[in-house]
């Protein structure tokens, strides 16, 4: 990929200009709910994505006194980061009011405030009422928000660059070999600006019922975002009276001093008399890593059953480079021969990671458990919320929460097989949502099927690395926000080639397709990227639906270093609508091929083809060619998406056509 000299000002932090106030709608109670899946109407991604316990109602849909901000979504803004792209800004004093759908008993409230003037976060409160009755207060957080900075970022908004010799975008230099050294806008490149508190209620609230949430007037926070309300009605906690509990080895449910211990006796004991391990409702305390293996350990309900520890100092580093340690539960190292037989459900782990160390294992869930499920957990601010490094095989991961993830929501780390990953809900990670990497090792025979992913702030919704045989399926991927796209299949990061096939069916993506900064380039919904390897699978992309492209729709590239060197072949796309693109349906930087069968498309920013191929643009085209196997339908302004002229590789390059917006999806 072409890096040419960039001419874009720095991204400011702040709200998007030309927000709206609103007048109060919500006093009489008249307001209708709004209920959405990922900001959308429901009927759109019916079939698709988690099937979840909670009703989502954006908050730029309820009645406000306060100012909406968006759509935008340049990142390192406010909106940009928020489900829809929009949110709703409440100075002290001013309130947003939901209507409740259905009955519910509890409240999810995702939100954002102010970061300390020199970083770490500052606490601020949030009143809640229903109906007008009795207050109940949220204290909200930013300390486990507000990253700046190039990767892997710093909490300090005052650094200067991390890597002075890096490409920066926003000057169009490298700092270390520009005399004087440019300045950099401080802070420098925010993000990860949204956090989220569960609340609730004491009682259970009827359909039409209005939460109103209020910066009260005493506030610390100069301001307050909400971006969206989830609200549930949460069953009665779950009992196990005949199992080896937490509380008779000594667990503490108030959470005043570490259970750890008692957890690992409960463990021990447990598996001496076949028992299960039950953890009543409560909050624990747990500093490290609580190792399982041939267990079954059943919380009351995860709103119920809180494992809640610090990030904790190590003196020494440990083998795996881990520098702290923190809440976790893990299998065996697999070197160890991993584990067996475990069984998770019921119960959330909260974490108190603040910052990015790679090396660092402070998972919510980790290392290598074969022959496992993991059920019903909800894991907040941990590093990742599930990492698993192999080898491992028939792992089932089903109907978790993951959110306010410092990098990634889940991997497959290297030699994980026959495992699926099903109806789980992931927002706001910090790297790829889910994620399967075949790092030394394929992966294999693995399925992503049925999961939701909001708003990943960096990288992709779903990304697989390399693997054998792999099925991406009836996902939903909703809003990624800065160098990455809904889905990614990458040849990268030292991955191993792709191998026997790869299906991608039946997605829905909305909202994707972000800005590259070193490329300087829109990308595609769905990305194929072949950096270090060729793509030479067979890939079938059929019955996914592309919705409100920012970009491009599907988007193949190679990097300008090795683009004589990697190839995509073998990719075949069948079925398909695209209902909106910025730019164009397809854009090939690579050489290489691709067959379109029934792949109707409709407000079409700029030429259907952008087929660059590897830039040496010979008399006899593109190096990358298009086949036409029928049914190709609907285009844009400029016509049909795929005419005739266009095949099989005409040259259509324009590196940086405008961007049009494209209008809401509506039903096909």
């Amino acid at each position: 990929m072409a890096v040419a000299a960039v001419t874009a000002v720095t991204l400011g932090l702040g709200v998007t200009l030309g927000g709206t106030a609103l007048a109060d709608r919500g006093a009489s109670g008249s307001s209708t709910p709004v209920v959405t899946r990922a900001a959308l109407d429901p009927s759109l991604v019916a079939g698709r994505g988690a099937a979840v316990g909670f009703a989502e109602q954006e908050a730029e849909n309820a009645a406000t006194n306060g100012t909406i901000i968006g759509p935008d979504r340049t990142a390192y803004t406010l909106p940009a980061e928020a489900s829809g792209r929009k949110a709703v800004k409440l100075t002290p004093g001013q309130h947003v009011e939901f209507t409740l759908p259905r009955a519910a008993n509890a409240i999810t409230v995702r939100y954002s405030i102010p970061d300390a003037p020199g970083g770490g976060g500052i606490t601020a409160p949030l009143t809640v009422t229903v109906n007008g009755g009795a207050k109940k207060a949220m204290t909200l957080t930013s300390q486990y928000a507000w990253l700046y900075n190039q990767y892997p970022f710093s909490n300090d908004p005052n650094a200067d660059l991390l890597h002075p010799d890096w490409w920066i975008t926003e000057c169009s230099c490298v700092p270390a070999a520009t005399t004087p050294a440019p300045a950099i806008t401080k802070p420098f490149r925010p993000n990860h600006f949204y956090d989220e508190q569960r609340l609730l209620l004491g009682k259970t609230y009827r359909p039409g019922d209005r939460v109103r949430l209020t910066a009260p007037a005493g506030s610390g926070a100069a301001w307050t975002v909400i971006d969206l309300l989830d609200s549930e009605l949460v069953g009665a906690p779950h009992v196990r009276p005949v199992a080896a509990n937490v509380l008779a080895f000594g667990a503490d449910p108030l959470g005043r001093r570490d259970s750890a211990s008692a957890f690992d006796k409960a463990i021990a004991f447990a598996r001496r008399t076949h028992l299960k391990v039950y953890i009543p409702p409560g909050t624990y305390q747990v500093n490290r890593h609580i190792i399982v293996d041939d267990v079954t350990i059943e919380g009351a309900g995860s709103w119920y059953t809180i494992i809640k520890g610090h990030e904790v100092a190590l003196g020494t580093p440990a083998p795996d480079g881990s520098v702290h340690t923190g809440v976790g539960f893990y299998g065996k190292d697999a070197s160890a021969g991993g584990s067996h037989d475990v069984h998770l459900s019921g119960f959330a782990i909260e974490g108190d990671v603040r910052e990015r160390i790679d090396t660092d294992q402070v998972n919510g869930v980790g290392g290598a458990m074969s022959d496992s499920t993991i059920e019903g957990l909800h894991i907040r601010h941990t590093k990742v919320g599930m990492w698993f490094d192999g080898p491992m095989t028939n792992l089932r991961i089903t109907g978790n929460v993951i959110v306010d993830q410092i990098a990634d929501g889940l991997n497959f780390h290297t030699a994980v097989t026959n495992s699926v990953v099903a109806d789980n809900f992931v927002r706001n990670s910090g790297d790829d949502g889910l994620a399967m990497w075949s790092e030394k090792t394929a992966n294999a025979g693995n399925t992503f099927d049925h999961n939701t992913v909001q708003t990943p702030v960096l990288a992709n919704g779903i990304a697989v690395y390399g693997g054998t045989d792999t099925t991406i399926s009836n996902n939903l991927v909703a809003d990624p926000i800065r160098e990455g796209s809904a889905i990614q299949v990458g040849s990268r990061f030292g991955a191993e080639a792709f191998t026997g096939h790869l299906r991608i069916i039946d997605n829905t993506t909305a909202r994707a397709g972000t800005y590259e900064l070193n490329w300087n380039i829109g990308l595609g919904a769905i990305w194929f990227y072949a950096l270090e390897k060729d793509i030479d699978a067979d890939i079938q992309v059929t019955g996914d639906h592309f919705l409100d492209n920012t970009y491009n729709a599907i988007m193949l590239v190679s990097d300008w270093p090795v683009k004589d060197l990697y190839s995509i072949t073998n990719v075949h796309f069948k079925d398909i609508r695209v209902d909106g693109t910025g730019t164009s349906v397809v854009s090939a930087r690579v050489a290489g091929s691709a067959s379109f069968e029934n792949v109707d498309a409709r407000n079409v920013g700029a030429v259907g083809v952008n087929n660059c191929g590897t830039f040496h643009f010979t008399p006899a085209g593109s190096e990358f060619s298009l086949t036409d196997l029928g049914g190709n339908d609907g285009g844009g302004a400029t016509g049909p998406w795929l005419a005739p002229w266009e095949l099989p590789n005409t040259i259509t390059c324009d590196d940086r056509p405008p961007v049009v917006a494209p209008p809401a999806p509506s039903p096909w």
